[in-house]
């Protein structure tokens, strides 16, 4: 099932973008998020506690252009995900991020997209991730690297 979801940050879209970048942060706003390792510049290690149910898994960036989009997929683990974010510059001070998530699992995902608990869950999680980076005005870190997507 693909999930669209849509945040406007009263930030710059460089500040946004870099904030998104730092993975290891993402526990700080992201309810059921518990650990993100970066393992290196497009592997992590994820986990998780949605709806009481514990999940580990690895994701893979598969697309990254600075300012503009960040793609990525599970590589393996408990769950099967896949998304992409990317950051519009409304003004100098405004951005709307965009966030696409498909997601596939087992009978509780399913049941969690059905009941619209994990919609309601990355609508929280875009809040808060707005709610921390407009409180603090400037991302903790940014990676500005390039992923190129994979040809076919």
């Amino acid at each position: 099932m693909t999930l669209l979801k849509t945040v406007d940050v009263a930030v710059p879209v460089s500040t946004a973008y870099n904030q998104w970048t730092q993975l290891e942060e993402f526990p700080r706003f992201m309810d059921g998020v518990e650990s993100v390792q970066q393992i290196d510049d497009t592997r992590s290690r994820w986990k998780t506690n949605v709806m009481g149910a514990e999940r580990e898994f690895e994701t893979r960036i598969t697309e990254q252009i600075p300012d503009e989009r960040i793609a990525w997929t599970t590589t393996n683990g408990e769950t099967e995900q896949a998304g992409v974010v990317t950051f519009h510059r409304l003004d100098e001070a405004q951005t709307r991020l965009t966030l696409q998530m498909d997601i596939e699992g087992g009978m509780l995902e399913k049941l969690g997209l059905a009941t619209g608990v994990i919609g309601r869950q990355i609508d929280g999680d875009l809040g808060r991730f707005k709610e921390f980076i407009e409180q603090r005005g400037a991302e903790t870190g940014g990676w500005r690297g390039e992923v190129e997507r994979p040809k076919p």
